[in-house]
Formats: structure tokens, C-alpha cells, sequence
């Protein structure tokens, strides 16, 4: 099949990067100042989020893993100089090791407004980073079988980025908290598989019409058909700590998304399975990361986190070349040698029995490569 084109394979990635008073190293507001100040030179690719201690930033489109590289390292290095020429640093991690929510201005915008009133403490609350990946389909049809198909992979890609082992100065036990601060909201996790793109439209329909939501933006899934734009946006994983780890996870996240699309090709289609099931993997990864096992449904057993990911690594491994991202693929084994962001971060706890070192870390990995 070498002469299927990957080409509408493009990337977009949207980081959540946390602001740092350096002195205290708590989460602060900064005012929309960063914000402002970048939209000067990156235009819409930052944006304020709910809570002022948090700056968004998303990439072009880009048509391949390198574009998507150094579109991220830019966004990152542009984020970092504005902030330290304010008087604030930056870092990523999926939540604050030690700040509490309860402390933190949410920004005066209608859409946040909304949905504060509607969410109340959920929303309040919901102070994580998380990270997004956009890869583009050819067409809607085709975005929803590859949803439906990649759902099964959400938790072992998720486990390489679980970077949040603290919530409000406590060692939660988990790899990955965000998730479970996320769960709050309504329509999060693992979404249901769809018969067809019109299944999914109306039942999108049918919550426009009874008024749970004003449109498709509201279900935030850890993976879902994008409402506005032809890609499958992936939206399970915690921000990661460097811009290799992300750049091995988003190039992952394609590589999964051709190999679905090239056995499809081939009249072939990769088994789905039941939400429960995956969402005992999910629970499994946000619990141990890397270090725990999954549940290998083909063979009805478990099987060590690691292995399952390097034998997702063979699976995608006749895309990649196709792709041109084994380059960064190689990030995933670094992740695998070396430990994900919460282990990192837990092993600098345990060095230092100080949270405030763990910030300092998280803040000096912000443009590590």
C-alpha cells in the first residue's frame, strides 16, 4: 500500500503552561499581561484560559512532526521570555505541586462565566494543564472510524505523559491527578463508540436541543471528532514536562491515526472495544504511569504498561518512515528510559522533601531538549 498518501495527516498542538511567581512559587495571575504581550508577536496562537494563572498556546497547522517541533520550542521559548521580562516564570506540569485553587482569579469572560455558573465548584476547581493534539483526516466519515478504533490506545499513550503526582501539597498516589480533578465536569473520559458520523451529529443534535449544551465544544472528551475542523483531537494527556516528550507524544498520536487509516485501506479494521474496558486501562495508567501493567483485551490479560507500548511502537512502526517522524518517535524511548514527568517530579521530592524544588524543576525543563 505505498502509494496511499499520509499527507492530510497534519498536527496541531495546544499546550496549557502554568504561571509562577519565582519567589514563592505559587501560582499567580499575571494579569492578561502575558497574553497581551505575545499576541503582539504570535497573534492567536496564545489565548488566556479560565483561570488567569494559565496561558494557552496552540501551533499552525503544521504539515509534519519537524514543522510541529519547532513550532512548539518557538511558542515555548516566546512564552518564557515574556514572562521572565515580567517578572514571572513558566513551567508545564498537569497540576501545581502545591497551590490551591481556592487562591486563584478566574478570568472575567462570557464563556467562563457560563460555565462557572452552570459547573460551579467543578469548575472553580478545575485548575490542570493538559495537552491537545489535533491530526487531520481527510474527512469526517473517516475521523469517526479512527476515533472509534484509537480509543483503545488513549491509555497507554496517556501513560507516557502523566506529569501530575501532587494536588494542593499532598503526594495524591497517583502518576497522573489531573484526570481525576477533571473528571469532575460532565461529559469527560472515554467516549462511546459511534455507528457513523450522522450517529454522532445527532446525538450532538440532541444535546443542542434539549439545552445540556449550546454546541460541541461542551463535550470534552479525552478524544473526540473536532466540531469545527476535519481532525480527531486527542485530549486525554497531562502537559508535558519538555517539548521532546511532547513532540514524541503528538507524533504517536498521528502515527496511530495513519496505521487506522492504512489497515482501512486494506478493508481491514482494528477491533473496537466496550468504554468500560478502556476505562480500566485508563485507570491503570493514571494510577502508575509507565510502572503498572494494562489489560491486553486481545489476550485477556495484563501485561506490563512498557511492553504494551513498545508493541504499539512495532504496530505503527510501517507509517512512521511514511510519516517522516522516527526521529521523534525516539523521544517515546526516552520517556521509557528515563521516567515520565511525574516520575521526575517525585524523584526530585523524594531527593529534597521540598515541593518548592519540584517547581524549580518543572520551571528549568520548560525549554529542556
Amino acid at each position: 500500500m505505498s502509494h496511499l498518501s499520509y499527507r492530510h495527516f497534519t498536527l496541531g498542538i495546544e499546550e496549557e503552561y502554568m504561571v509562577l511567581d519565582p519567589n514563592t512559587r505559587e501560582l499567580t495571575s499575571h494579569e492578561q499581561k502575558i497574553v497581551l504581550e505575545g499576541q503582539k508577536l504570535i497573534r492567536d496562537k496564545v489565548k488566556a484560559e479560565m483561570h488567569q494563572a494559565v496561558v494557552e498556546v496552540g501551533t499552525d497547522i503544521c504539515e509534519d512532526i519537524g514543522e510541529a517541533y519547532k513550532d512548539v520550542f518557538t511558542l515555548r521559548q516566546t512564552i518564557s521570555k515574556i514572562a521572565g521580562d515580567l517578572g514571572f516564570w513558566v513551567g508545564a506540569s498537569g497540576t501545581h505541586p502545591f497551590s490551591h485553587w481556592q487562591s486563584q482569579l478566574i478570568t472575567d469572560h462570557a464563556r467562563y462565566n457560563e460555565i462557572v455558573n452552570e459547573l460551579q465548584e467543578a469548575a472553580r476547581s478545575n485548575l490542570i494543564f493538559g495537552l491537545h493534539v489535533h491530526v487531520g483526516m481527510e474527512d469526517r466519515r473517516m475521523a469517526i472510524h479512527i476515533a472509534n478504533s484509537a480509543r483503545y490506545f488513549l491509555p497507554h499513550i496517556y501513560a507516557l505523559t502523566c506529569n501530575s503526582p501532587f494536588w494542593e501539597g499532598r503526594v495524591t498516589g497517583y502518576k497522573s491527578f489531573r484526570t481525576k480533578v477533571f473528571d469532575k465536569f460532565p461529559r469527560t473520559g472515554i467516549p462511546d463508540c459511534f455507528d457513523s458520523i450522522e450517529d454522532y451529529d445527532s446525538y450532538v443534535n440532541l444535546l443542542i436541543k434539549t439545552n445540556c449544551i449550546d454546541n460541541a465544544k461542551k463535550i470534552w472528551w479525552d478524544l473526540r471528532v473536532h466540531p469545527f475542523f476535519n481532525t480527531v483531537e486527542f485530549r486525554i494527556c497531562d502537559v508535558p514536562m519538555t517539548v521532546n516528550e511532547t513532540i514524541g507524544v503528538a507524533a504517536l498520536f498521528q502515527a496511530v491515526c495513519a496505521k487506522l487509516y492504512k489497515l482501512r485501506s486494506q478493508n481491514l479494521n482494528f477491533i473496537t472495544y466496550h468504554r468500560a474496558l478502556i476505562n480500566e486501562n485508563k485507570w491503570r495508567a493514571s494510577r502508575y504511569g509507565i510502572d503498572g501493567t494494562l489489560i491486553d483485551f486481545g489476550k485477556e490479560q495484563e501485561v506490563t504498561t512498557r511492553l504494551l507500548i513498545y508493541e504499539l511502537m512495532d504496530f505503527v512502526d510501517d507509517v512512521v518512515d511514511h510519516l517522516g517522524s522516527r526521529h521523534a518517535l525516539a523521544n517515546v524511548s526516552r520517556i521509557l528510559d528515563h521516567g515520565t514527568g511525574a516520575d521526575r517530579q517525585l524523584a526530585v521530592y523524594h531527593q529534597t522533601n521540598d515541593l518548592k524544588k519540584v517547581v524549580d524543576y518543572i520551571h528549568d525543563q520548560f525549554l529542556a531538549v
